[in-house]
């Protein structure tokens, strides 16, 4: 028996489970992935799992540095503090927008892996370049990878979570009820109805929402 185990180690590594524990959040939701689950995904009993993570804590810490360490900060250079604290939570929202179920995970791990640390420091050093003292740099450090992380788990075109037909028609609906509202006590809401069922262009929605965190990084310095 011992050596059964012997080779479960070997053929079951660490990263694997990693990943299809991803694959798994992805697909169905943190709520999805257990020791359990993940064992029959792969073949093995739930104690092999445990050679590698001795509970779930430690599973989803591992998560949370996969998602860390798939951040790949760009080399710092001459360009302006706020440009360059642009193009890192650029890098962050980069690693962690395929992953919304898990994206909060991010933060147990940032101010304990290695790669999150690394972030953190980039982060303050830009902060404190921009004239913030060491505590505040830490407030709104804290506040602009809070608010990429909720930018990601927060789909910008709230919905019902179908597929296919029956998706499109309840947006339709959605669409109608709105665009049903009285044009004299709710113009705005109508003349938006399109862009509050649906988000046009992701890509365009999660760039203006850098800019905006970014740019209220610059005014709050500027003050």
């Amino acid at each position: 028996m011992a050596k059964r185990n012997d080779t479960t180690r070997g053929r079951l590594s660490r990263d694997a489970i990693v990943l299809s524990a991803v694959a798994l959040a992805d697909a169905e939701g943190l709520e999805a992935v257990t020791i359990r689950r993940l064992a029959q995904e792969h073949g093995v009993t739930p104690m092999a799992m445990y050679w590698h993570f001795s509970d779930k804590d430690s599973l989803l810490d591992g998560l949370a540095e996969h998602l860390i360490e798939a951040v790949r900060l760009p080399e710092p250079g001459d360009a302006p503090w706020h440009a360059q604290l642009r193009e890192i939570l650029q890098a962050f929202l980069v690693a962690i927008r395929p992953h919304p179920a898990i994206a909060g995970l991010a933060l147990r791990r940032i101010l304990a892996a290695e790669s999150g640390l690394r972030i953190a420091e980039r982060v303050l050093g830009l902060l404190r370049e921009a004239g913030f003292a060491a505590t505040q740099a830490a407030e709104v450090g804290t506040f602009l990878i809070c608010s990429v992380i909720t930018l990601v788990g927060a789909d910008p075109a709230p919905g019902p979570a179908h597929a296919g037909e029956e998706r499109e028609q309840a947006l339709r609906d959605k669409r109608a009820r709105l665009e049903s509202l009285s044009p004299a006590r709710y113009p705005n809401v109508i003349a938006a109805a399109p862009a509050l069922v649906v988000c046009r262009d992701e890509d365009a929605y999660f760039a203006l929402n850098l800019d905006l965190l970014v740019q209220g990084v610059r005014g709050l310095q500027r003050g």
